[in-house]
């Protein structure tokens, strides 16, 4: 069944255009049908069609992605449209129910623009709307894996010390019921004044002297204490040794104390010492995986301000090396940070939030470019009025042939899934819009991208 002008007119564009118009397009025009699943287009395909569909849905994909880019209902027109810069079709369209529209040659667009003027003008207003329309999903999709990123980056980065303090925590414990019950028994042998005082001695040399660091001369030590512990009817002493040594007792102080205590003293004695040392250990331990747990966020909430004003005057370092805390996860694995910030701390009155988001994308794309091994040189300093970031990468570089288009919109040289060509077209639009510039130089081993930004002044350093 032909397609007939009041059927046509059901699409927006088409509705009040005159009949003559209306039949010289449906003339030049083809019956397109298609059952669920018939692709109407696939990527990478020459553009040279533009579809009006009628009845049904098609829905466009990236190749090799199960997320949907966008949906074409019907009275909706899709495809190469006039004056669109389209050489290849970008996504596969396939119906999802059965569908039926009109396709229009690209080659005619010159004679419809011709033909049909109004409607010339509306396709154009259509392309802007759908241009802006995937604009906005696609910046929403780069957001939302930047996040998705960035947060398994975080978890991992947390997971760390906190299951580390979790652990911690149930060596303490032990440790703390080994105590108690080597007091227990101390206290039920009824101890002299002389013994109680050689014991305390000796647990407080245990706590303050440094241990041997030296791992021949600590495996030396640890035999002679062994023997000192062995002299003195201490047969297992082999159990005290180690964290003995570890917590920097000489044979002096030890055999001090040995000379002093009873026999059914000793044992109990270095038991308490033993577990005193440990719970001090892990107590060190524990500060130190909540002190990373802190500081990271520490980090995050000055990464993304929270609990601050949007728009303030943001020093640059402390910007970068928060940055630097949130994607701690790709840079320890190996890339070297070679820093080279200015003496005074640069400030910028900017949304701190987005400068950092500036950062991120910049430092992202270095490790991706290096495949996490290589350095990163990250440098601040004045230039005239402006403050001015400059962070580079030991990369294979950015081929001249393509240095102009990195931060078109889309433009990726990542593969399918792995980026969307919007954070670099993001970086940009957020510099702009702090009035500052970006400049990219680019040869192997060498690729810097220059950030200048109207400076608010220098930080007084606390």
């Amino acid at each position: 069944m032909a397609v007939a002008r009041d059927e046509l007119r059901t699409v927006g564009v088409f509705q009040d255009l005159p009949d003559e118009q209306l039949d010289w397009f449906l003339e030049h025009a083809t019956e397109l049908r298609l059952q669920p699943g018939e692709v109407s287009t696939r990527a990478g395909e020459p553009a040279d069609r533009m579809m009006v569909l009628l009845e049904g849905e098609v829905q466009a994909r990236v190749e090799g992605s199960n997320e949907n880019l966008f949906t074409i209902q019907a009275g909706s027109v899709s495809g190469v449209l006039p004056y669109s810069r389209m050489k290849t079709f970008p996504a596969t369209s396939r119906a999802v129910r059965p569908s039926r529209g009109l396709l229009f040659p690209a080659a005619l667009f010159d004679d419809l623009l011709s033909q049909m003027p109004e409607l010339g003008k509306r396709l154009v207003a259509t392309m802007v709307d759908r241009t802006r329309e995937v604009t906005r999903a696609e910046q929403q999709r780069d957001r939302l894996a930047a996040l998705g990123k960035l947060s398994a980056g975080l978890a991992h980065e947390l997971n760390n010390p906190a299951a580390a303090a979790h652990r911690t925590a149930g060596r303490l414990r032990s440790a703390v019921s080994e105590f108690r019950s080597s007091v227990s028994k101390l206290e039920g042998v009824q101890l002299t004044e002389d013994e109680r005082a050689a014991i305390d001695q000796f647990e407080l040399s245990c706590c303050t002297e440094t241990p041997e660091l030296d791992v021949l001369k600590a495996s030396q030590l640890q035999d002679e204490i062994e023997a000192i512990l062995h002299q003195h009817g201490i047969q297992d002493g082999w159990q005290y040794a180690s964290s003995l040594v570890e917590s920097g007792v000489q044979p002096a102080p030890l055999n001090l104390v040995l000379d002093v205590v009873r026999r059914n003293v000793a044992e109990p004695a270095l038991r308490r010492v033993s577990a005193l040392v440990e719970i001090n250990d892990l107590l060190a331990e524990l500060e130190d995986s909540t002190s990373k747990i802190s500081d990271l966020v520490r980090a995050i909430k000055e990464y993304s301000y929270m609990d601050q004003a949007p728009v303030q005057d943001v020093d640059l370092t402390k910007g970068l090396e928060n940055t630097l805390t949130i994607l701690a996860h790709k840079l320890k694995k190996g890339v070297t940070i070679k820093r080279d910030y200015h003496p005074t701390a640069l400030l910028v009155n900017s949304y701190g939030s987005e400068l950092n988001q500036v950062w991120t994308n910049i430092i992202d794309n270095a490790v991706d470019a290096m495949h996490g091994e290589g350095e990163l040189r990250i440098k601040t300093f004045v230039e005239a009025d402006c403050a001015v970031v400059e962070i580079g990468d030991s990369g294979p570089g950015i081929p001249p042939e393509i240095q102009s288009r990195i931060f078109e919109p889309f433009f990726t040289t990542k593969g399918v899934g792995e980026g969307t060509g919007l954070g670099l077209d993001t970086t940009l639009r957020i510099v702009r819009k702090h009035h500052g510039s970006i400049n990219v130089t680019s040869v192997p081993g060498d690729t810097r991208f220059q950030i200048r930004l109207p400076s608010a002044g220098l930080a007084v350093r606390d």
